[in-house]
């Protein structure tokens, strides 16, 4: 089994079954190969051919796809505008989406990615449950679907415990886009969304620049403040793998969240102005 990058990744419940699809040994590889060269093509298609795309610093982006620190991962942050966010927003000319070394895996909803045996089969072939070091993982910290075009809303705490509980401190990318929403609009086919991407949209994707978190420090400060925090547990584990009770992790989680929020809001508006 694959070591874990991150062993709060084995909390979500995204399903036991097929997982015998999910491992590389499955047909030699040549099932997952073959997906996601036909969904890298799809969002190329969509991305370049159907619509208009322009990516602002998508150099930095390449970059840390092909080159890191040895045994650093990437956890790559966006905004949620459409369903087909990932794997469109992946599309743009420069970027290797058909290659299946140099995926990201994306943390799934269970009810809709594992309801029936296709949709099992298919996602456990280019989703995983656990992260191995030195690979890159995709989460979309506002937790649902909004194409409201309105501030960042306020994040869930999952990617900052992802990023807090990482054996090694991972680079964390923002990014931000504007116009899948208009793609794969929610309510535009008889109040559905409709059955294939629209074209002719113009699309932005924003990325910024590798956030840095010292995590030491923070975890410090956490366990400083929380000594004067006066609440209500809810029932959390009374220590995390760094030692830090309840109301520590509640604002260690709270500022990397905070942090990251601001600045997908600032990258939000400048896609506004390109």
């Amino acid at each position: 089994m694959d070591s874990p990058l991150f062993t709060a990744a084995s909390d979500f419940d995204m399903g036991r079954k097929m997982e015998w699809a999910g491992r590389s040994s499955h047909l030699g590889g040549i099932p997952r190969k073959l997906v996601f060269i036909a969904v890298g093509a799809f969002a190329k298609v969509v991305d370049t051919l159907l619509n208009s795309t322009s990516v602002h610093n998508a150099e930095t982006l390449i970059r840390l796809v092909h080159s890191r620190p040895p045994g650093v991962p990437l956890i790559t942050v966006s905004n949620h505008m459409s369903t087909l966010d990932d794997p469109l927003m992946w599309g743009f000319k420069e970027f290797p989406s058909a290659d299946a070394k140099l995926a990201r895996w994306v943390l799934a909803a269970e009810d809709i990615c594992f309801k029936n045996v296709v949709l099992t089969y298919f996602f456990r072939l280019v989703l995983k449950l656990f992260v191995v070091s030195k690979e890159q993982l995709h989460t979309f910290p506002e937790g649902k679907v909004s194409q409201e075009d309105k501030p960042i809303r306020r994040l869930k705490w999952g990617t900052a415990s992802l990023i807090e509980r990482a054996p090694v401190t991972p680079i964390v990318l923002p990014i931000v886009h504007h116009g899948f929403e208009k793609v794969m609009p929610e309510k535009s086919f008889f109040g559905r969304r409709p059955p294939f991407p629209l074209c002719n949209k113009d699309i932005k994707i924003v990325v910024g620049e590798p956030i840095d978190f010292d995590l030491p420090k923070l975890r410090q400060m956490a366990m400083s403040v929380s000594r004067d925090m006066s609440f209500r547990s809810s029932g959390w584990p009374m220590t995390s793998p760094h030692g830090l009770d309840e109301p520590a992790q509640r604002w260690l989680y709270t500022t990397i969240s905070d942090r990251i929020r601001a600045i997908m809001e600032h990258l939000r508006c400048l896609a506004i102005q390109f």
